[in-house]
């Protein structure tokens, strides 16, 4: 996996008491196991990534812009949006530092993309719907953009919280993670997303669930 140093993260961070960000910078852990599951997490992104063949990603949910410079990077055409503009800031201060561009990165709510601006031929959309008090319209509105592809993912429960608690966190929450108001199984989540479009693969690097979906 491809480690960007010194990337800037919220570090738990909240805007309008919402948990922004990463709680902690877990691509470039020396922790061994958070590095084997990030090995996992990006070998299955990456295939799917492969698999859509994008002309142009547009990344929802971006948060300080990790996989939206990776990909600037290794030379696909690549934006972010996040609904923080704390986190924005930081994206675009990650992208300067990296001489890549950091006018990619807007201020942007998942209930109001804008087909004319955020449409792209991939849109990924990871790690976000769990934060989400409404996840349905999310959905609505990533139909909206995603022309025709989407990449989503979220934790798998209960291994997610199992796997907190295992590493002694969030005790008094049963393992839950800060700002995830949403908990879903592999199952219970496929057959959401299914509702909205169609289901063209499903990885399962542990412990998140992740799809790849196509318009219908």
């Amino acid at each position: 996996m491809t480690q960007q140093h010194n990337l800037k993260v919220a570090g738990g961070l909240k805007e309008d008491g919402i948990v922004i960000g990463n709680t902690f910078d877990k691509y470039s852990s020396r922790n061994p196991v958070v590095r084997l599951m990030m090995k996992g997490y990006d070998s299955s992104l990456g295939e799917l990534v492969g698999m859509a063949n994008p002309a142009v990603v547009h990344e929802v949910g971006c948060g300080e812009g990790y996989w939206t410079l990776k990909w600037l990077g290794e030379g696909i055409p690549a934006r972010g949006s996040d609904f923080s503009s704390i986190v924005i800031n930081m994206a675009r201060l990650n992208a300067k530092e990296r001489n890549l561009p950091y006018e990619n990165f807007v201020v942007r709510d998942i209930y109001n993309l804008d087909p004319l601006t955020d449409k792209a031929t991939l849109v990924v959309c990871c790690q976000v719907l769990e934060h989400l008090e409404k996840p349905e319209q999310a959905l609505e509105s990533l139909k909206q953009v995603a022309t025709p592809y989407l990449i989503i993912c979220v934790p798998c429960e209960p291994l997610w919280s199992f796997l907190n608690m295992v590493r002694g966190k969030y005790w008094d929450k049963w393992g839950n993670t800060p700002g995830h108001i949403q908990r879903w199984s592999k199952k219970g989540f496929v057959s959401l997303v299914s509702k909205y479009f169609e289901i063209v693969k499903i990885n399962t690097p542990v412990p998140w669930t992740m799809l790849l979906c196509k318009q219908k």
